[in-house]
């Protein structure tokens, strides 16, 4: 099987400040259901925010919605959004300390720190906007009161369009990189098999987790700082920066996206066919 996992803004979608190639969504809709791969989007979006970018970019309907930062999974099938509830339980056994509220009360005195809209939040994600210019600091008062006490995870990154930090506490079994892993392992795929595609902060985790990773041209510096760490202490990581120029594309966003596709085979009908050229 192959499979096609991306994160949805400033990855797949040209809504940063980069100029996109106006042709680029239209192809990758193309090329997904041409090559019979199965779409995942792994996105800080909630289902209603992704409807709204299937309807205002043209992007495909996926196989699969890992949404709210893969804190929940809904299937598309038959025209419908299926919720995973095998996800559910999979998360309250793997981290029974999680508490969202009790979080938010350690955590309320803080300043700088401002809770997201409830839409933005759920049963496995307490989120807040962050003062970026100070976020050092607060981001060591919170370790200080919440590192370790909840199975969580805590997960900050910039928001460029905005000028503003995003934080994210979440139980550590239900993140981007776990979601997609239990994506996997249902389908019965290798990681090897996965390719994942972003450009933020938030994207590191699955992007060094083991996975077939692709930053896109307009990754943030932030996310490739830290990529180029991992590959310095694990030189085995596979993961590709799309650099453009190829079949008349930019890299960025879809483009990179679909770049990427090429360099790992999904779109080719022999493994790697393009990987001298990318």
């Amino acid at each position: 099987m192959k499979i096609l996992a991306t994160d949805l803004d400033r990855t797949l979608l040209p809504n940063g400040t980069w100029e996109g190639d106006s042709e680029a969504i239209e192809l990758f809709n193309e090329l997904t259901k041409r090559h019979h791969v199965f779409v995942v989007y792994v996105t800080g979006r909630n289902l209603d925010l992704t409807l709204e970018a299937i309807h205002d970019y043209g992007i495909r309907y996926p196989n699969i919605l890992c949404s709210d930062v893969g804190t929940s999974i809904r299937r598309f099938e038959d025209g419908s959004w299926h919720l995973d509830l095998g996800w559910i339980k999979h998360v309250e056994r793997m981290s029974p300390r999680w508490d969202a509220d009790t979080i938010k009360q350690t955590i309320v005195q803080i300043d700088g720190l401002a809770e997201q809209e409830s839409q933005h939040l759920n049963r496995f994600k307490q989120s807040y906007y962050v003062e970026h210019k100070k976020k050092d600091q607060i981001l060591k008062e919170v370790e200080k009161l919440v590192k370790g006490k909840f199975d969580e995870v805590i997960i900050y990154s910039y928001d460029s369009q905005a000028d503003r930090g995003l934080l994210d506490f979440l139980p550590a079994s239900a993140t981007k990189q776990t979601s997609l892993e239990y994506i996997a392992d249902t389908l019965d795929s290798r990681k090897e098999d996965v390719v994942f595609c972003g450009d933020s902060g938030n994207d590191i985790f699955p992007l060094t987790a083991g996975f077939c990773g692709v930053l896109v041209r307009n990754a943030d510096p932030q996310l490739i700082e830290g990529v180029d760490e991992a590959l310095k202490r694990d030189s085995s990581l596979r993961v590709y920066f799309a650099r453009g120029n190829f079949l008349g594309l930019n890299g960025y966003y879809a483009s990179g996206v679909i770049e990427g596709g090429y360099h790992y085979g999904i779109f080719s009908e022999e493994y790697g066919i393009f990987s001298e050229e990318i």
